[in-house]
């Protein structure tokens, strides 16, 4: 291996005679980094140039068994596409169901690697989906006709991106896996076979495209590249050199490589020597079959029919909702005196299962029901009575009425005269007198009445009693009866 150039160096920290070096490779490995991902809108077709088919079907249908694996095999080499299915397989974000898939169909497992891998480098951002029965606004749906021929509903790239950070080897679960390419190496010098997972190693491959495009490229080149189309590279030569790039992290970096060039073996590290297609050439490749432009328009149009009953469906329950009965506060406003909140009561047969929703008027108040009261039995009222017209009393009658209406046990200094007053204090005693009853006249009778006749009586005594009756509090009406 070549030694590391000062190429990795920050530019910050070098002088002005030799920045010009570093700041060239950010600048290719900004503008791979920026055109790397896939920009479509949604429904639109991936198509094989956007995935770059021709390339991967290159490295995945390379038969070479130099990788070491893992995991228990058969046999300790096996193919690169064995052993990126195998990490997929043996990752512990993986379901069930996935990896069930995985051995009943083993063209999925590739398929689901494809995907995989243009995930694992970035060219497949997480904002994409290979489902259209998709409801999130997140993401965008994308038919893939290329890599969807055996599964119609692919995992979706958060779940696919998620599975590749899970995919560890075993001593690297408790441990934190190398994250620069000098790690890898110092653990592939110690002794360590293979190093880290190769999934990981993508990762920072694809991290330090931009460094490592002076160490294993001319400069000009990164790994990021190799999966970027327009480039007009051959997808036999692109493939190669990614595998390339892997044998010599992950198995030797000093020994021969399997997948060196003519030029690979005179320049120890370099990686082989990519060429340039023609116009002619370029145009044979990635070239998308009928079927599979039939098929990724019937799912664009499956996808816009899903969208609009999505949509419509919204909008209905939207609606549904907006009418629904539904319970809503009325707030008094603050010039108004808030009255007080009454317990109320309804009375719902058990057998009506039917759910009461009030929804008071925005426009008028709420009518308060009053709190029933308890039910209480009353007498009649008496029959109205006519105005009383007091005739003036003589000595006698004025000194009979005090006598008898005035308490005996009232302090008579606190006596009132007055006509109102005297009907608080005013009593009706009953009492038996023996007088003549020619000698006792009508006391406060409303209208003169005749004596009673009672011939020979065998009582010569005369019963009075003073009723009062019911009528205006302020005047006195009392009566005096004969019996």
């Amino acid at each position: 291996m070549a030694p590391r150039t000062d190429s990795t160096v920050s530019p910050i920290s070098r002088s002005s005679t030799t920045s010009t070096h570093p700041t060239h490779l950010n600048s290719v490995g900004y503008l791979s980094r920026k055109a790397l991902p896939i920009k479509r809108n949604d429904a639109e077709p991936l198509t094989r140039d956007d995935v770059q088919f021709d390339l991967l079907s290159y490295i995945f249908s390379d038969t070479k068994a130099v990788f070491t694996t893992p995991y228990p095999s058969k046999s300790p080499k096996i193919p690169f596409g064995e052993l990126y299915v195998s990490a997929l397989y043996n990752s512990t974000k993986c379901s069930k169901v996935l990896k069930d898939k995985m051995l009943e169909t083993p063209d999925f497992g590739v398929e689901l690697a494809k995907i995989s891998l243009l995930t694992n480098v970035g060219r497949i951002n997480t904002t994409m989906a290979f489902f259209p029965e998709m409801k999130t606004a997140l993401r965008t749906y994308h038919p893939v006709p290329s890599l969807q021929k055996t599964d119609g509903n692919a995992q979706d790239a958060p779940r696919i991106k998620n599975c590749l950070k899970a995919a560890l080897l075993p001593s690297e679960l408790k441990a934190v896996p190398p994250s620069t390419p000098e790690e890898i190496l110092a653990k592939r010098r110690a002794g360590q076979c293979p190093p880290t997972s190769v999934v990981n190693l993508i990762f920072v491959l694809a991290n330090h495209a931009a460094p490592l495009a002076s160490t294993h490229f001319d400069g000009n080149l990164n790994f990021l590249d190799l999966f970027i189309p327009g480039k007009k590279f051959s997808s036999a030569d692109r493939g190669r050199a990614f595998l390339w790039l892997l044998y010599h992290y992950l198995e030797s970096s000093d020994g021969p490589n399997p997948f060196n060039d003519t030029y690979a073996q005179n320049h120890q590290g370099k990686a082989p020597v990519l060429r340039r297609l023609s116009e002619s050439e370029l145009r044979r490749e990635n070239v998308d079959t009928p079927q599979e432009i039939d098929w990724g328009r019937m799912m664009s149009n499956q996808r816009n029919t899903f969208l609009q009953r999505l949509v419509s469906s919204i909008e209905y329950e939207k609606k549904a909702k907006a009418a629904a009965p539904h319970f809503i506060s009325v707030t008094p406003e603050s010039n108004q005196r808030r009255p007080r909140p009454q317990r109320q009561g309804y009375d719902v047969a058990k057998d009506d299962g039917a759910f009461l929703y009030y929804v008071p008027s925005q426009e008028s108040p709420a009518t308060v029901v009053p709190r029933p009261q308890p039910k209480v039995l009353h007498n009649p009222p008496p029959p109205p009575v006519g105005p009383l017209r007091i005739e003036e009393r003589t000595m006698l009658q004025h000194a009979w009425h005090i006598a008898s209406t005035t308490d005996p046990l009232l302090d008579s200094d606190e006596e009132d005269l007055d006509e109102h007053t005297r009907q608080d204090y005013c009593k009706a005693p009953n009492f038996s007198c023996k007088a003549p009853r020619q000698a006792l006249p009508l006391l406060s009778s409303t209208t003169p009445q005749r004596p009673r006749s009672i011939g020979q009586a065998t009582n010569p005594y005369i019963t009075f009693a003073t009723v009062r009756t019911h009528g205006d509090s302020r005047i006195d009406q009392s009566k005096t009866h004969i019996f």
